[in-house]
């Protein structure tokens, strides 16, 4: 159990050190890190979240988003895997009923993780959810339909599912990951985060009590933080990544790089050229700290003091926050070939992982509609949409 923020951030940040010397050879080998995984799950660092009037830490959310940045400074794909099951613990604080919180909330703390069900292929677009929980006589339901980039859903030992039921509102389904009819299959090949199994998810006829399905539709009906809180994570990662690379980046031009011989110094390290670079990058790494802070700042006070205008601040901060990160990810990850040299090209050394990261990554959803709502917020005060994705 872990107690507070204090001790959640000093676990966190022992984690990243312990996974960092790993992470390289498990993306190359494209190792799963089930033991790693397990690892996190049993410093009680998966539990955080869960309200104190259920036993729990129920840390705040700028706490929250620095356990995933130090993470994913890390092992960007390790940091992954838990993203959805913080999200789907917010469902249940949201919209859970007395009896399911405490259900799940006992759960969660007692190790059991939350996985993954909720994006679908082929659709109309990403809110064309497709998947069906049909109501049967005797009160419980059935669930049938297939599910993609199930980041989670492998290493889980529920998985809430995003379903229609027969009124079209969403719903969220929590099913355990032996149920029959289920199936996940590891089948994600992406070029980067590659080893958070984000794999397919079937299920067929799954029946699921009642008492395990959530109407999630209700969480956006009035103000609500669901989407702050899940995108405030996914840009924790990308400054994760932005401040992993940039790591990587000076340990190479101190140690490996050779100087330009122009340059007139003896070490990489002294040519005043790269030294202006890793001045300007680790501006954008500090600038994307800050605004990640600022957002997570934002959604903490927003909690505090719920309503249209505070849920709106909250979402705009992480918006901006998550538009700026996925583009220093991106550049930092990309300027360490250009500081370190043509040594850090070679695929044995496998640096090209941050920007592979980063890319599939930022992919998640695009900037520019981050970037649109807030020139909307700005120049007419026009309040950002309530989904998942602000």
């Amino acid at each position: 159990m872990i107690r507070d923020d204090t001790e959640a951030l000093r676990t966190a940040a022992a984690l990243a050190e312990e996974f960092r010397p790993g992470a390289s050879g498990r993306d190359a080998r494209r190792e799963l890190p089930r033991a790693e995984l397990d690892r996190l799950t049993a410093t009680g660092l998966l539990a955080v979240t869960v309200p104190a009037a259920h036993g729990g830490a129920d840390v705040s959310a700028a706490t929250l988003a620095e356990v995933f940045r130090l993470l994913a400074s890390a092992d960007a794909s390790l940091a992954q895997i838990p993203q959805s099951h913080f999200a789907y613990v917010n469902v249940l604080r949201q919209q859970g009923s007395p009896e399911q919180q405490a259900f799940f909330f006992a759960e969660v703390l007692a190790g059991r993780r939350f996985g993954n069900a909720q994006s679908e292929a082929g659709t109309k677009h990403l809110q064309d959810i497709r998947t069906r929980l049909v109501h049967g006589e005797d009160g419980s339901y059935l669930l049938t339909g297939v599910k993609h980039y199930s980041t989670g859903a492998l290493f889980a030992d529920w998985i809430p599912v995003l379903a229609r039921a027969d009124d079209d509102l969403l719903h969220v389904a929590y099913v355990p990951a032996e149920a029959p009819g289920l199936t996940v299959t590891d089948d994600w090949d992406g070029m980067g985060q590659r080893t958070t199994a984000s794999g397919t998810v079937e299920l067929a006829d799954v029946a699921v009590p009642e008492a395990h399905v959530v109407p999630h539709h209700l969480t956006f009906t009035g103000p609500q933080l669901h989407g702050a809180l899940a995108q405030l994570l996914h840009t924790a990662i990308d400054a994760g990544i932005a401040a992993g690379a940039l790591a990587e980046a000076a340990e190479f031009v101190r140690t490996r790089s050779r100087p330009w011989f122009e340059s007139g110094y003896d070490t990489a390290a002294e040519d005043p050229l790269l030294i202006q670079r890793f001045g300007e990058l680790d501006l954008r790494r500090r600038a994307a700290d800050a605004l990640l802070a600022t957002a997570a700042r934002a959604v903490d006070a927003a909690r505090a003091d719920l309503d249209d205008d505070s849920a709106a601040e909250a979402s705009i901060a992480v918006a901006a926050a998550k538009a700026y990160a996925g583009s220093a990810a991106l550049e930092i990850a990309d300027a360490l070939f250009e500081v370190s040299g043509t040594r850090a090209a070679l695929d044995s050394l496998n640096l090209h992982r941050h920007w592979r990261d980063a890319r599939t990554h930022t992919l998640h959803d695009p900037a520019r509609w981050k970037i649109q709502h807030l020139g909307r917020y700005v120049l007419n005060g026009t309040r950002p949409p309530r989904h998942g994705l602000l």
